[in-house]
């Protein structure tokens, strides 16, 4: 599996671009926005075919790119948490409300739960709900390369904040507790800010380090 980054807005939002170079198959994880640098990386991957739009959690600055994506590549499947769906077109949930931005709405083709599988290619990414941040945030974990994108929940040497609407600090921690709970090292995918690892974090960030 190929993985490009492209930071998407002024927020500095990560979005993944995601290419099996067998079947030509590809995903986009999280789009914060339809920018010219997300749209010309997507031609230049060398995806075939955009089978999705997997989106980690609800917030705009993550789903801000969603509909002119889905409108570029009408087969793209949108899969988001059940937890999160409404906030594909409804700003006060996505917290675009608060913001400058104009958020146009979208819809889920994919509403997921905790251990779906989305396949792209022969890789299959496995769905984790890690609620805390928002209600439905997710990790997507590619079990045979040892990744994982990890959208807002856990950064490099941070996590995620859980003061906005739906965050929850006992289930980022709940949640926080399932990833350090993995076999082995993998790579971790932020949401925000650079690649870090898991096992770094276990040992260097406050949040997961082993008592």
């Amino acid at each position: 599996m190929t993985v490009t980054r492209i930071q998407s807005n002024e927020m500095g939002s990560n979005s993944y671009i995601l290419l099996d170079g067998e079947s030509g198959e590809g995903a986009v994880i999280d789009v914060g926005s339809f920018s010219p640098e997300l749209q010309t990386a997507i031609a230049q991957s060398g995806i075939k075919q955009l089978k999705y739009i997997l989106l980690t959690h609800g917030h705009f600055d993550h789903i801000l790119g969603v509909h002119d994506l889905k409108e570029k590549y009408p087969d793209a499947r949108i899969a988001i948490h059940r937890e999160d769906a409404v906030s594909l077109y409804d700003p006060e949930e996505s917290l675009a409300s608060t913001s400058s931005v104009v958020q146009k709405p979208a819809k889920a083709d994919i509403i997921l739960e905790d251990g779906d599988e989305i396949s792209i290619g022969k890789n299959v990414l496995r769905v984790m709900h890690t609620p805390g941040h928002t209600m439905g945030s997710v990790c997507y974990i590619l079990e045979p390369e040892h990744m994982i994108f990890s959208g807002d929940t856990l950064f490099c040497r941070t996590v995620g904040r859980t003061d906005l609407r739906g965050g929850s600090w006992s289930d980022l921690l709940a949640s926080l507790e399932r990833l350090m709970s993995l076999e082995g090292d993998y790579e971790v995918f932020p949401g925000h800010n650079r690649q870090t690892s898991l096992a770094v974090e276990r040992v260097s960030n406050r949040y997961l380090r082993k008592k």
